[in-house]
């Protein structure tokens, strides 16, 4: 059965995601890269004196845009997740209805949230291959 988590992920934020935006979360969670970090959308935090700095770390979302799309600054990727969410909870058709995902992502111990978020990526993934072959 679908977890909650699991149907916003793949109608809320899979079709808004770009390939290499999938492909780069794939990488950072089989690597366990310590750049993809729970708790918090970017470091150094998303103030507006810091727009201008690069990213250091990020949530799983906020790392499709940063290390797939090239989303340096915590500006650029800050607004890069402000607009999935937001697009997101449109199409689900419920406010906030991306924090449920974004509480299951933060709340979940790393290692189980790795190995569940990669196998839901590997299946983005596939399915867009087999789509496009």
């Amino acid at each position: 059965m679908m977890q909650l988590w699991q149907n916003i992920w793949r109608r809320g934020f899979v079709p808004r995601l770009s390939t290499a935006g999938l492909e780069a979360l794939a990488r950072g969670l089989l690597a366990d890269d310590n750049r993809l970090i729970q708790g918090v959308t970017t470091s150094p935090p998303g103030l507006e004196t810091l727009g201008d700095w690069n990213v250091e770390a990020a949530c799983a979302l906020t790392y499709c845009g940063w290390q797939g799309e090239g989303l340096n600054t915590v500006s650029a990727a800050i607004s890069f997740f402000e607009r999935l969410c937001r697009a997101a909870d449109e199409t689900l058709g419920e406010p906030a209805a991306c924090r449920l995902f974004l509480h299951w992502f933060d709340a979940t111990p790393r290692a189980e949230m790795r190995r569940q978020l990669l196998a839901e990526v590997q299946r983005a993934l596939a399915e867009r291959h087999t789509v496009a072959a």
